[in-house]
């Protein structure tokens, strides 16, 4: 693994990540007319898990997985997609575009797999992604495959996470509920810009006024450790009342301001680089 602190400084200085975002413009349009507008792997108007897009097979790169999971009622409130599927897969193909362009990584930037959390082949991916848990329908066989998955040293990224009752959500408790049965007596701390997460790759300083897409009020960071011990390794992050990942998504259209499309990706690189260091 590279020195990413001082990559990350020279970076800083001779490629802003505004023009990064550039890059991926054309891209993300044209993934959105690929994928039948929107992003959304031409899904549209189905229940279950959905029809992912094929996955590839592993071969040692770095692959972002998206998890995907059967949605609970009332959770096909956009365009009848389920509730994993929302930006998906043009979000994290934007995301992974950056992080090859600001890293060694040399990760697969146009394949994205999605996985079941009781799939065996998520044991090799270190990094995992969910989103709108509010509408997560845990199976108690998900739930033990969470469990190892994060004891053996898997990081899982929470986001798209909304409070109770935007647009319809039950907000923290059915998330609660599901964590509850991964692991037992799981406590979630409240996290601050102090934390090594966000530092990892940006420098970022403050939480207090990071940027909204469509979500009042403030965002809130929560981390789940190991053995319920902030001293020890950080498992999981949870992006609540927040959705960093439309910043992505909507990064190539012009939706929101490059300021703060920066601070979305800066928080999406950093949690990758954290996840694969620790």
């Amino acid at each position: 693994m590279p020195d990413v602190s001082r990559r990350s400084r020279a970076i800083t200085r001779v490629l802003p990540v505004v023009a990064l975002i550039v890059l991926v413009a054309v891209t993300a349009l044209a993934q959105g007319r690929r994928f039948g507008g929107g992003g959304f792997g031409g899904f549209g108007g189905f229940s279950g898990r959905g029809r992912p897009i094929p996955n590839i097979p592993y071969d040692g790169r770095f692959t972002f997985v998206r998890i995907n999971y059967d949605t609970a009622a009332g959770g096909y409130w956009y365009r009848g997609l389920p509730a994993w599927a929302h930006g998906y897969p043009l979000a994290e193909q934007n995301l992974m575009k950056i992080m090859n362009e600001v890293s060694f990584l040399g990760a697969h930037d146009d394949e994205i797999n999605s996985l079941t959390l009781d799939d065996p082949e998520l044991g090799k991916y270190p990094v995992a992604y969910i989103i709108e848990v509010s509408w997560w329908a845990m199976t108690p066989r998900e739930a033990e495959a969470l469990r190892a998955y994060m004891q053996k040293g898997g990081f899982v990224i929470v986001d798209d996470f909304k409070a109770t009752g935007d647009f319809g959500s039950e907000g923290w408790a059915p998330f609660q509920a599901n964590m509850e049965k991964v692991l037992p007596g799981v406590r979630f701390f409240d996290m601050d810009a102090r934390h090594p997460i966000f530092h990892s790759f940006f420098e970022i300083e403050s939480l207090n006024d990071f940027p909204q897409a469509y979500n009042a009020g403030p965002p809130v960071f929560r981390g789940v450790y190991e053995d319920n011990d902030p001293q020890k390794r950080l498992q999981m992050i949870v992006n609540y009342n927040t959705d960093i990942s439309q910043f992505w998504e909507w990064s190539g259209r012009g939706l929101r301001p490059f300021d703060q499309t920066n601070e979305a990706y800066k928080l999406g690189v950093n949690y990758l680089i954290y996840g694969l260091t620790h």
